[in-house]
């Protein structure tokens, strides 16, 4: 698989799995009471979002890798078809 493919394949994984990640462990400024003025109660007191960027990294990664496993070991080809022809192995 090229390398830019598989650089585009991680960028996707990584900001899905970040999107599905983010909201996890997320108290609001009302759960917490403590509103700043001139914000809206449901706002994050402290999203942490380091600490998600740094977990989103290593579980991406972990995907990734059993994904890309998943696609050179032959597996994905005989499963799914389309696998083939993204690995360059279509018949011609």
């Amino acid at each position: 698989m090229a390398t830019p493919l598989l650089v585009a394949l991680y960028f996707m994984m990584w900001w899905i799995l970040f999107l599905a990640i983010l909201p996890f462990g997320v108290r609001t400024q009302a759960e917490e009471g403590e509103v700043v003025p001139g914000t809206t109660e449901s706002a994050p007191k402290n999203p942490q979002m380091l600490k998600k960027v740094i977990i989103n990294t290593i579980v991406t990664t972990i995907v990734f890798v059993a994904f890309y496993w998943f696609l050179e070991s032959g597996l994905g080809a005989h499963l799914f078809p389309l696998v083939d022809q993204l690995m360059g192995n279509a018949p011609s």
